[in-house]
């Protein structure tokens, strides 16, 4: 280790370590108390991918995409083709951003590995962005390079305008794009991985952004494998022979973990449909056999309604997590299936979940306990610990945690070592978390977060809007929506018409999954005496509505 407690970087270019917070603002990396230990020289991707191959298992199936199936030998050559043309034709250096931008494709797959691989920072976004939520991930994380689908150039294309950082875009997955037609190359087969250190940042998944900017979340080739050895190893319990599939989009850390770290980690195969709704779900688990599957509440009780007739008897794991499960669903799953859901809570900046019992000490209605080798405790606003069965601000440490892109907001999440989630929990008497709500503005819907101040800065775009309140709305269906508080300018009527005028304007604007469902016309928003917004009000009224 050097002076500064860092191993000897990897990386050529050395931004991600320049822009990691102080070290005195990081929460307690506990990985010796969590029972882990990492060589100091370690590549993610060699433990992840290589190893299977090495360890003579390569004829094992990876990756199931409707017709396609790679094994660990095959998924090898993609990633080491696709590492070859970053670093011989693309000019990437280790250290350098790139960003990835595609739907849950064994394509999308690859690339991530390859870019870690290559000593590379992946940052992967969702395909449902816009140009201008493009942009500041653009900006922030100073990308110079980007790996796309073809389907999807044209939103990061005029992102350029915003973000001339972006010098190239490689687009790949359509007949004769760029991407492909580079890995074809003779001698691209092989790829020796960059000798990166277990503390080089190798990700940087942005937040949704409760209010403002969103913020980079940096994490490390040793966290791609600590939630692994934690959540997956010691919670889901999965074996080489399970088979994964699930809706989170893998630029979501859930996504990320659940449908590919995790099976990858003990050489398990991971099912991909090209569309992962409720319906497409059953599709995938009858027609693939998968035996675990990860998604959100609402998918479940979505999916309780198209079980007639399907054959889902392969399936024995069902991991729910992006938003409070109610008991309700966990009943009706459990009497429909006869298996329980495991819940759990996670957050970006501690890459998964990291609260969650196992199937033989689920308790219905409670989120579970700390996965092994993580703690988690309730404070209150000052950061005491207060009594079991008193509501308070959750916080956790374990062998991971925050540590943000360049951001003052890194003192506001951790605290004396603890990592401040922003979710209401009560502790009860036996160690069980009981969620209560979010802290914040976050609106969870669908298993999505949704930052309310970011719909309301874009409804005040639009010439009608004088003022505007975004909450969530209680939901059976999707846990919360997001309803809108609208106060019209002088002159403007409110009516049907206008209320779709003003959806359509947030779809066209921001990712389409935020545009607020529910249009409510108001007189006046209530505010405090300075004249500040009381989100906490409009919420109450929300709930009173319902």
């Amino acid at each position: 280790m050097t002076a500064t407690g860092f191993a000897r970087s990897g990386h050529q270019d050395s931004f991600a370590r320049n822009n990691l917070p102080p070290r005195e603002s990081w929460p307690d990396l506990r990985l010796e108390e969590a029972g882990l230990a990492y060589p100091e020289r370690l590549n993610c991707v060699v433990e992840l991918l290589d190893r299977h191959v090495d360890e003579g298992h390569g004829g094992r199936t990876a990756v199931i995409a409707n017709d396609l199936h790679w094994s660990y030998a095959d998924l090898t050559e993609v990633v080491n083709r696709i590492a070859n043309v970053l670093t011989r034709d693309l000019g990437m250096v280790s250290g350098n951003r790139v960003l990835l931008r595609a739907g849950n494709t064994p394509m999308m797959v690859a690339a991530y590995l390859a870019v870690i691989k290559a000593g590379g920072v992946a940052v992967a976004t969702m395909p449902m962005l816009r140009a201008g939520e493009l942009a500041y991930p653009l900006r922030k994380a100073r990308i110079a390079l980007a790996l796309c689908d073809h389907r999807l150039t044209a939103e990061l294309e005029t992102a350029r305008v915003q973000a001339p950082e972006l010098a190239r875009i490689v687009a790949f997955g359509g007949a004769g794009s760029e991407l492909e037609a580079l890995m074809a190359q003779p001698g691209y087969e092989d790829f020796t991985a960059v000798d990166t250190a277990r503390d080089d940042v190798c990700l940087i998944a942005f937040t949704s952004g409760t209010t403002g900017e969103p913020k980079g979340t940096m994490h490390f080739h040793q966290d791609m494998l600590a939630i692994c050895d934690c959540y997956g190893a010691r919670v889901l319990k999965a074996s080489p022979d399970d088979r994964f599939t699930g809706s989170p989009p893998l630029a979501f850390t859930f996504g990320l973990g659940g449908l590919v770290l995790f099976p990858m980690r003990i050489g398990a195969a991971m099912v991909l449909p090209e569309k992962a709704g409720p319906a497409d779900l059953i599709d995938a688990i009858e027609r693939h056999k998968v035996s675990v599957v990860f998604t959100a509440p609402t998918a479940y009780r979505a999916m309780l309604d198209k079980l007639d007739g399907r054959d889902i008897a392969s399936l024995r794991t069902c991991v729910s997590a992006g938003e409070a499960l109610p008991k309700a669903t966990f009943d009706a799953w459990q009497a429909r299936t006869g298996m329980p859901l495991l819940d759990g809570i996670g957050a970006t900046e501690m890459l998964h979940i990291f609260i969650g019992a196992p199937r033989e000490a689920i308790r219905p209605g409670a989120t579970g306990t700390p996965v092994p080798g993580y703690e988690a405790k309730i404070v209150d606003a000052e950061g005491r610990d207060v009594a079991d069965g008193t509501p308070g601000r959750l916080a956790v440490r374990g062998p991971t945690g925050c540590r943000y892109l360049a951001d003052p907001r890194q003192a506001v999440y951790v605290l004396d070592g603890w990592n401040i989630t922003g979710d209401t929990y009560l502790r009860d008497a036996d160690g069980y978390f009981w969620y209560q709500a979010r802290s914040d503005d976050m609106i969870v819907s669908a298993g999505y977060n949704i930052a309310g101040p970011e719909v309301e800065a874009c409804l005040l775009m639009h010439e009608a809007v004088a003022e505007c309140g975004v909450v969530g709305a209680p939901c059976p269906e999707r846990g919360q929506i997001v309803k809108a508080y609208v106060v019209l300018r002088e002159g403007v009527t409110g009516d049907t018409t206008l209320a779709k005028a003003l959806q359509e304007h947030v779809k066209a604007s921001i990712a389409p999954y935020k545009y607020p469902r529910a249009i409510e016309f108001v007189a006046a928003l209530p505010k405090t005496a300075t004249g500040k917004l009381q989100r906490f009000a409009l919420r109450q009224m929300a709930q009173d509505e319902t």
